[in-house]
Formats: C-alpha cells, sequence, structure tokens
C-alpha cells in the first residue's frame, strides 16, 4: 500500500489524525517517541535528534558536518522504516525525501493561525500569548528546515496530494478521505518500482551517512547519485586523498556494486568567518 508523509502546522490536531490513520490501516506511525526508539541503532543521542530534527542550521560553523551526519542517519531511519511497507512518516519533510515515489500519498495539515493557537493552548494549558509565540516559532523553523535542506516551499501546495484545513472538516470526515486516497489504484500500481527505487535512496543514504560521519573527506562538495546499485559520484573534492577516501568508503558500503568516479579536485580555502 501507499506511503503516507504527514506535514503540519503546529496547533492543526494532525497527530491524532494520524494516529487514527495507523491504527485503521494497521500501519506503523513513525513519530517522535519511534524516531527515539530507534535512534541508538542509528548511533544518535537524543541530544542529537534535538539539536537538528525539522531545524534548519543556525550558523555556518566547523560543526555543520557534525550536524549534518545527525541529519543523514536520521534519513536513513525513515527510509528503512518505509521499506518494510505500511508506514505513515510524521513531519521530517517525509514528502521530500522520498520525492520521486509514485506510492506516495503526501498530506499537508493546515488551519487558521488564530484558531492554532486557540487549539494549542487549550490542549497544552498554555498561555495564549505564550501558544502564539512557540506557534510561530515552530512556523519558521520546519518552513526554514525545508528550505534550506529541500530547496522548497512549505507552504507550496503543489508539494502536497492532499491540503486538509482541520478549522473547516471534522477528524473523522479527514481520516475516511485518506483512507479513501491510499487506496487508489494509481498508488497500487506504482508500488514495485518505488521500492526499486527506495532502495537506491537508502543505499544513497548509506554512503552519505558514512561519508559524514568519517569526518575523513573535508566538506562534501560533491553528489552521491545510485542506480541499481551503481554509485556515481560527481562534483568536486578538495584533495586526491579526499576523493579515493570517498571511493573506499562507498565500496564498503553492502550494496553498493561499483562506484563511477566522476570528482573534480579542486582546492580551496574553507570558509572561517569574518576576516
Amino acid at each position: 500500500m501507499a506511503i503516507i508523509t504527514i506535514s503540519r502546522q503546529m496547533g492543526t490536531g494532525a497527530y491524532e489524525i494520524a494516529k487514527d490513520v495507523a491504527k485503521r490501516l494497521k500501519y506503523s506511525l513513525v513519530d517522535d517517541s519511534k524516531i527515539v526508539e530507534l535512534a541508538a541503532a542509528y548511533g544518535l543521542t537524543e541530544e542529537e535528534l534535538q539539536s537538528v530534527d525539522e531545524k534548519p542550521p543556525v550558523s555556518l560553523t566547523d560543526d555543520d558536518q557534525r550536524h549534518a551526519a545527525y541529519l543523514s542517519a536520521i534519513e536513513l531511519l525513515l527510509l528503512e522504516c518505509c521499506s518494510r511497507g505500511n508506514v505513515v512518516v510524521y513531519g521530517r519533510g517525509g514528502q521530500d525525501l522520498l520525492s520521486g515515489l509514485d506510492n506516495l500519498l503526501r498530506l499537508r495539515f493546515v488551519a487558521p493561525f488564530e484558531d492554532r493557537v486557540e487549539n494549542f493552548a487549550e490542549r497544552e494549558w498554555l498561555d495564549p500569548d505564550l501558544a502564539k509565540t512557540l506557534i510561530r516559532k515552530s512556523d519558521q523553523q520546519r518552513s526554514g528546515f525545508i528550505n534550506y535542506y529541500f530547496d522548497r516551499d512549505w507552504n507550496d501546495p503543489l508539494g502536497y496530494d492532499l491540503v486538509f484545513n482541520t478549522s473547516s472538516l471534522s477528524p473523522g470526515t479527514i481520516v475516511e478521505s485518506i483512507i479513501a486516497a491510499v487506496r487508489d489504484p494509481l498508488l497500487a500500481g506504482a508500488e514495485a518500482e518505488s521500492l526499486r527505487l527506495l532502495v537506491d535512496k537508502i543505499l544513497c543514504k548509506r554512503i552519505e551517512t558514512e561519508l559524514l560521519k568519517s569526518g575523513r573527506v573535508e566538506y562534501l562538495h560533491f553528489r552521491t547519485e545510485v542506480a541499481s546499485g551503481v554509485v556515481t559520484f560527481s562534483g568536486h573534492v578538495n584533495s586526491d586523498a579526499d576523493r579515493q577516501t570517498a571511493i573506499a568508503i562507498a565500496k564498503g558500503v553492502a550494496g553498493a556494486l561499483r562506484v563511477i568516479d566522476q570528482l573534480q579536485v579542486v582546492e580551496y580555502r574553507r570558509y572561517r568567518g569574518r576576516q
């Protein structure tokens, strides 16, 4: 069946709907608690999760590559959960991380700002002014996260298949609409090819994660692509040693059948702040 991804504004009530959909369809819900549960297996601590989860980078520093490694590990976790099938991915840019898969149902939940403030304040027993501040901050972080890492406008409706205004429709109606959409024959017919593409995405992400975690390749100004187990590197690196290291790391990742090297060696000085 289709993989479901959920993008949501804070205060829309999307989480309860996601839980109901997962329960009705007998899907696994990949949410905060699931990610925390699996994090250790991907070498992540809860503190590391919190530092990058659905947040854009706050500055350009020597920690960038380390933070990118954390994010890449989270993305690998999400992709491998999806490979098991029957899954709802809650947030984390799932609709963009899984782009290219035709069995993807991309959902978006929105509501007027004042309605979200009221809902959130009531649910969390918060002062409305504090609720406003938290919702604005959440919107900014999630929008910045999608814009920075996926180069897309978080609010663009064309990034989703269904957009629900939770102030206009009851949760029950929304759940029934989602269940009907999941059973669309077009999604079912795309499962085999989507699984093949997902296998390549996972291998690509494993390689990217290993490169970032290694700390042995200075700045990753190159692209990694995978097609049927064949890995292609393109772009540039700072030295021939970096080039050889990147190729060796990729060859050491299970599932990589061959590495095509299209890298160029271009020496440059790392940015170290204002001169």
